[in-house]
């Protein structure tokens, strides 16, 4: 399958947030990843509802809700009036993740579960085949443009290993230090959905590195 690209509104330049959008629009991304960040569950805060309803009703892009937050069952509701498409949730933050991903389902979105750094991917074992998407973070959750953490090669190997074991449909994300090098050892590994911010944001042509992302990097 074609790598799907979706790039981390987090490095966005929030003066100039509708031209962002509307480049992102223009551009071969498959989705927009949304993180939201509440200063609890990690050491930073990014931004709620109120911006994610404007993005939403600007970006013709499926929208792809990250919640990097304590209580993330508290707000699926919310997230599902944004008109997101799925709604990411971290292991770490859920004491009844069944129940949760059984929430995100009836609220109308598709559910996913993210992992931090430390997280190994056998907690996934009883939940695999219940989501449609896992994330993977391969730096420390909370800020953007961190080095990439190499491990994480091996955990994506170690998914796709247990996604084909538990014949389980779920696509593996990959969040953190992507860029052109670390892009092709990832989709090599198994990664399906790439997660890019300061990479593409920051760059001078983000169109261009979108387009040169998506197309140099095919599998299966």
């Amino acid at each position: 399958m074609e790598t799907l690209i979706s790039p981390s509104l987090l490095s966005a330049d929030f003066l100039n947030l509708k031209d962002e959008i509307e480049m992102i629009n223009r551009s071969e991304a498959d989705w927009l990843h949304l993180d939201v960040m509440d200063g609890v569950f990690v050491p930073n805060i990014s931004f709620g509802f109120p911006v994610i309803d404007a993005v939403a009703k600007a970006c013709t892009k499926p929208l792809d809700v990250h919640l990097m937050i304590v209580h993330p069952e508290n707000y699926i509701r919310q997230v599902a009036a944004t008109g997101a498409m799925i709604m990411n949730v971290h292991y770490e933050a859920c004491t009844h993740l069944h129940r949760t991903v059984q929430e995100i389902h009836a609220a109308g979105m598709k559910a996913a579960v993210t992992l931090n750094p430390a997280t190994p991917v056998c907690v996934l074992e009883d939940i695999i085949n219940d989501v449609e998407m896992v994330l993977l973070m391969s730096v420390n959750p909370g800020f953007g443009g961190q080095k990439f953490i190499a491990n994480t090669l091996n955990k994506v190997e170690r998914l796709r290993a247990l996604i084909d074991r538990s014949q389980s449909k779920a696509l593996i994300e990959v969040d953190g230090g992507v860029q052109a090098e670390t892009a092709p050892m990832l989709v090599r590994a198994g990664a399906d959905v790439l997660v890019s911010g300061s990479y593409i944001f920051k760059a001078a042509d983000p169109i261009a590195t979108i387009s040169s992302l998506k197309h140099t990097l095919q599998h299966g």
